[in-house]
């Protein structure tokens, strides 16, 4: 947390504010939170440089500057706020950029797992992902081909950043549900029908998240409302709205993960 669609709605919130905007200089408050280069180069490199554009590459919000490119990984409790130069800096803020109308960018990281990477080439950081679910060269029959690729329990495979990228707990197990695959289903015994449905479940639950300004479950992220259309996560022992069979949850690979044991019926564990 946050998951695609969160970091989406963050990037989408952030284009306004950010494109266009020069840095007029940078406090690294922790200076953990940078992965590279040194502090030192770091503040030396990105002052003076311009904003051209914001997007999203899996759970990373990219910030394409005028030279570098700047990657921000929010891990468990990022969040990227842009505050009016008179609003005093939190506690929590691990990275500040100051720009040029009088406002400022602030990395707030509570628990300090979030990290930030400046660099000529974010290929380096972003090389290893694997296909973004939302884009158009992302089809069925590629999903079905890497599935084929794995002999691995669906629901980790999908976690699984250089596989797919951008999903995480909640949404894999929404996108499992809809698609009535057990979490615990072998990948190389996905037919081909079952991974076109997969496919347009994954695409559909990210699509529908999006819409809904993500997921707001606790205090770490806030702003959307999908949590009140949640079909499995967090409904444990509550009614599957399909068929009526209480939601079980179970740990697969470390996760918590919710399912339906009717309609998910397990294939090839």
């Amino acid at each position: 947390m946050p998951e695609l669609p969160e970091v989406q709605t963050i990037v989408n919130r952030l284009h306004t504010d950010l494109i266009g905007r020069k840095i007029e200089s940078a406090d690294l408050l922790w200076e953990r939170t940078l992965v590279t280069p040194k502090p030192a180069h770091f503040k030396k490199n990105i002052v003076g440089q311009r904003i051209d554009s914001v997007n999203r590459r899996a759970k990373y919000i990219v910030l394409t500057l005028s030279v570098d490119t700047l990657l921000i990984h929010l891990r468990m409790s990022g969040d990227i706020l842009v505050r009016d130069e008179s609003t005093p800096v939190h506690k929590h803020d691990r990275l500040i950029l100051h720009f040029d109308n009088g406002h400022y960018l602030a990395f707030s990281n509570m628990r300090k797992f979030g990290r930030v990477w400046l660099t000529p080439n974010p290929e380096d950081v972003l090389g290893k992902l694997g296909p973004e679910p939302l884009d158009d060269n992302f089809t069925a029959e590629m999903l079905f081909e890497r599935l084929q690729m794995h002999k691995r329990q669906i629901k980790p495979l999908l976690l699984d950043q250089k596989f797919l990228a951008g999903m995480g707990n909640i949404y894999t197990d929404e996108a499992l549900h809809l698609a009535d695959l057990h979490p615990l289903t072998k990948s190389d015994l996905i037919k081909r029908k079952q991974a076109e449905i997969l496919w347009r479940s994954i695409r559909d639950v990210l699509k529908e998240g999006i819409r809904r300004n993500g997921t707001s479950i606790d205090w770490i992220y806030r702003g959307g409302d999908f949590q009140n259309y949640l079909k499995v996560y967090g409904r444990a022992n509550e009614p599957c709205f399909k068929c009526g069979t209480p939601i079980q949850k179970m740990t697969v690979g470390q996760r918590g993960t919710h399912f339906c044991p009717q309609c998910q019926i397990i294939d090839g564990v």
